[in-house]
């Protein structure tokens, strides 16, 4: 595959990956050209709350092109939010057909509604004509059985979409096990439709395990594995940047901190979220364990930024 193809898209990662790390990540790595952004629930009665759209205000992501992602089963409250999504901007939507968690999968969302095909057809049926956005959707290999996405794609292939992003494991694995480059390999030759990995690229090697495998695929999700590694991308497309990685990771986080302290109200708050972070971050420093358990374990501001800096001092090694 020639340099320059590859398109890296970072993944929609609720509570993570919202609008101020876009952008912070943007003012410091590169490598990565667009994002999915963490899903909007569809609003019953067809209400709209501005709060639900902030996220994806136009005006705000301005660094790095977003699509926002839809999650909801009725079709005439996912036709008005993606209605307003196209009056402010927004030409491409997705729908979120993957979302592993069974509270959300119980109501017959995200990746629980992969078990009912026919249901899935007379949603696009209807919303497919009526929206102004084109559309693509993210999903799982199913709910509970990798076969479920072979009932789903000649569904799929009924209709015009931008692409299917497939992250290879059911809903009921969530995060776990690995995987299943065979299946996603089945359903690329089961589909007319373009086709986006998404799914346990963590460095350089499974990159290239994937690239490899399939050479037809140019575009990548990658969520978990830029969380831990933000120079992933970088290395990826083979962009060399002369600064040291440990000051790049701490003027990254640093800055961060000071996007999120305008942000929350209490302390709880603010480190809660930046401990998030640190759970993907932490492990990919070399011997890391106690002086992250540091971090974790911190109450308060001044604790939290005191630990974090002993941790940058302590922690130079950065495993890749």
């Amino acid at each position: 595959m020639k340099k320059g193809h590859t398109t890296i898209i970072l993944a929609p990662l609720q509570g993570f990956t919202d609008v101020t790390y876009r952008n912070v990540f943007s003012d410091h790595f590169s490598g990565v050209d667009e994002a999915v952004a963490p899903f909007i629930s569809t609003m019953g009665q067809m209400r709209l709350k501005p709060t639900r759209i902030k996220d994806v205000d136009p005006e705000q992501n301005k660094k790095l092109f977003v699509v926002p992602q839809i999650l909801g089963n009725v079709a005439k409250d996912f036709i008005f939010l993606a209605d307003h999504l196209y009056q402010i901007g927004h030409k491409k939507i997705n729908w979120n057909l993957g979302c592993p968690h069974s509270k959300i999968a119980k109501k017959k969302r995200g990746s629980g509604l992969l078990m009912y095909p026919e249901k899935i057809d007379a949603f696009l049926d209807i919303v497919i004509p009526k929206i102004s956005n084109s559309l693509s959707i993210k999903l799982r290999l199913g709910r509970k059985s990798k076969n479920e996405i072979f009932k789903v794609l000649p569904v799929l292939d009924k209709y015009p979409l931008d692409e299917i992003i497939l992250h290879p494991r059911t809903g009921i694995q969530m995060y776990e096990g690995t995987s299943d480059h065979d299946a996603f390999g089945k359903a690329l030759f089961n589909s007319r439709h373009k086709f986006t990995y998404n799914g346990d690229i963590t460095d350089l090697n499974s990159f290239h395990a994937v690239q490899k495998k399939y050479p037809g695929i140019q575009r990548f999700m990658i969520g978990r594995g830029l969380l831990s590694n933000p120079f992933l991308a970088e290395k990826i497309k083979d962009i060399q940047v002369n600064k040291n990685q440990i000051e790049r990771l701490k003027d990254f986080h640093d800055d961060l901190f000071e996007s999120y302290q305008k942000i929350f109200s209490g302390p709880a708050h603010l480190t809660g979220r930046m401990k998030g972070f640190w759970s993907y971050l932490g492990p990919s420093f070399k011997e890391s364990s106690k002086s992250l358990k540091n971090i974790l374990k911190t109450n308060s501001i001044a604790k939290y930024q005191s630990m974090v800096e002993k941790f940058f001092k302590n922690n130079s090694g950065f495993i890749e």
